[in-house]
């Protein structure tokens, strides 16, 4: 199977090079949340530098590709997507619990689904039953966080706005790199993501610079984990991938995410969260799984 089939296929296994891309990309970006909740770095600030150290990082790579316009305008809405989502993601990590900010976010295949029938696609009538037994799990976990307190529940609403705004992300990405070098794009994307972010941080007036050496530290690590080893990494592998194929492997992230926080940070999910998570992941493989046609991939 070529890439281009391959890429038209929901359950197409990826070839050996992109299930290690995907596997590393799995342990960079589950380090994501547990880094993102033990900084004190400002959100913006943090999104600022993340992404300008990722640009800064691929620049060089990219340099030796020439650009195609139509995959440039793809690449700076991707990059407009990201930094949105990041803000999303990153309220959730500090509002709520590692776990089921990961786990809710990990939506993203049900968002792109949504998005699909919204525009007139056609969604195969099993995928809604993954999406039902999704959707129990959001309720389960955000009626736990209501009862908990508010600032939970309200990040458990940033982590879901962050999952959609991922499915769009994503759906750009695989459309940018249609003409674009994975390199090329990240360099856009993330450079657009990180100057996207900057007016807001100067605006509300947050710091940009004086952090101690542990906060810095910090960052490095979500630079060289969280976005080069894995947003790096699934990008790379959805140039050849189903963006369903890749979102099922991001499920990986809730457990890789939750093991690190109990490790570095003593951050244990209520029990009541647990059933939860566990019915989001298996709605959502359902939606994959399930969802054979390639209307996604046209709607991206």
């Amino acid at each position: 199977m070529n890439a281009g089939e391959q890429l038209q296929s929901h359950t197409a296994i990826p070839a050996r090079p992109d299930l290690i891309r995907l596997g590393v990309g799995i342990i960079g970006i589950g380090t994501s949340g547990p880094l993102i909740a033990m900084s004190a770095m400002p959100i913006t600030t943090l999104i600022f530098w993340r992404n300008l150290g990722g640009a800064l990082l691929t620049l060089p790579f990219a340099l030796r590709h020439r650009a195609d316009r139509d995959g440039i305008k793809w690449a700076i809405g991707a990059g407009v997507l990201l930094a949105i989502h990041f803000i999303g993601f990153f309220l959730a990590m500090r509002w709520t619990t590692v776990a089921a900010g990961t786990a809710l976010v990990a939506l993203q295949p049900i968002f792109a689904a949504l998005f699909v029938k919204l525009s007139g696609g056609h969604i195969p009538s099993s995928v809604w039953l993954g999406m039902i037994v999704s959707f129990s799990g959001v309720l389960l976990i955000s009626g736990v966080d209501l009862h908990i307190s508010l600032k939970s529940f309200l990040g458990d609403i940033a982590a879901l706005i962050s999952a959609a705004l991922a499915a769009l992300y994503m759906m750009s990405g695989s459309r940018a790199q249609r003409t674009l070098e994975t390199t090329t794009y990240t360099t856009i994307c993330y450079f657009v993501c990180a100057i996207t972010v900057l007016p807001v941080a100067v605006i509300s007036g947050v710091a940009l610079f004086d952090f101690s050496a542990r906060e810095w530290w910090i960052l490095l690590g979500l630079i060289l984990g969280a976005q080069i080893l894995g947003h790096t990494m699934f990008n790379a592998a959805l140039k050849r991938v189903s963006p369903a194929i890749v979102s099922l492997i991001i499920f990986f992230e809730v457990p890789v995410s939750s093991i690190l926080a109990i490790w570095w940070m003593g951050q244990k999910p209520p029990l009541g969260i647990l059933p939860g998570i566990a019915l989001i992941l298996i709605g959502c493989v359902l939606v994959v799984t399930r969802g054979r046609t390639n209307q996604i991939e046209s709607a991206s």
